[in-house]
């Protein structure tokens, strides 16, 4: 008897930890893909990354960090503006951050260094409330110098 209220209590505990509600008032950030690991002039990069927020304030910023470890001259890191969109609570959705390599109207992140780059982005998004997502990171993208 004693192991069964035992046990029960446990279980209990176990299953109300596990309801947990998925949007919470720091934005959620995943990244979902990049359309390719490999740019070449002329070329656009899109990445996308899915997020979630209680109180769907989502519309202040991303950031947006290029690390080039062996070219820093290649390397920034700059808050964008997002556009404003309708919203509600407990919101999700999709946002494409797109660069060009010489490829206009994208904002360009052509080589700095004269040679083929290697390059992570992180991305972090804040809300209106300034709460701030954890960073997150892309795959390596090779840059090819041309």
């Amino acid at each position: 008897m004693r192991y069964t209220i035992l046990f029960s209590i446990i279980l209990f505990t176990f299953l109300s930890g596990c309801n947990k509600d998925k949007f919470k008032t720091i934005p959620d950030l995943k990244f979902s893909s990049v359309n390719t690991t490999e740019l070449r002039t002329g070329q656009v990069l899109k990445f996308t990354l899915a997020f979630t927020d209680a109180e769907g304030d989502i519309s202040d910023s991303v950031y947006v960090e290029k690390v080039v470890p062996d070219c820093p001259a290649s390397s920034f890191a700059q808050w964008y503006p997002i556009p404003s969109f309708p919203t509600t609570n407990n919101q999700k959705g999709d946002i494409v951050v797109t660069f060009g390599y010489n490829a206009d109207p994208y904002p360009s992140i052509s080589p700095q260094c004269n040679k083929t780059e290697t390059a992570v982005f992180k991305f972090a998004l804040r809300d209106k409330a300034k709460n701030i997502s954890d960073t997150i990171s892309s795959p390596p993208i090779t840059i090819i110098y041309q």
